[in-house]
């Protein structure tokens, strides 16, 4: 499908090694899970990224049902709705700190030890919450 902006891919989004290993489409199937995921990236990922300076790694972006059953992620998760993806960050107090500090429009911004989950709803409020993983024991914003 080509890129989404300047520095995210459809692909990334689409990637799971967990999906490959068990034989699972795990591709974007529909114009509204499309839709989301270019307004997380268009209002989230892509200003971070330009912010950070440096390169993004998405490890977990679009997920299809089988796929989030797999992984053991909720029934109500934003990745099956195209809404999030998990940015790889060796710290990732400095990666929610500056999309706070930058003031983007995130729904859910979650600190886990080695990425940061960032959400937005394509329709709705965004929440603006800011959580942490159980196994998150870094710094707190």
């Amino acid at each position: 499908m080509g890129t989404i902006s300047e520095n995210f891919s459809w692909a990334e989004f689409e990637a799971s090694p967990t999906a490959k290993a068990h034989k699972i489409a795990n591709a974007v199937t529909t114009s509204q899970v499309r839709d989301s995921i270019k307004a997380l990236v268009q209002n989230v990922l892509q200003p971070l990224r330009d912010a950070w300076g440096s390169p993004l790694q998405i490890n977990s972006g679009y997920r299809n049902t089988q796929l989030n059953a797999l992984v053991g992620g909720v029934p109500t998760s934003q990745h099956t709705k195209g809404e999030a993806a998990d940015v790889a960050a060796p710290d990732p107090y400095s990666l929610a700190s500056l999309a706070k500090q930058l003031g983007l429009p995130f729904d859910q911004m979650i600190l886990y030890p080695t990425f940061v989950h960032f959400s937005h709803r394509l329709n709705g409020k965004q929440r603006g919450n800011i959580l942490y993983n159980n196994a998150y024991k870094g710094k707190r914003l």
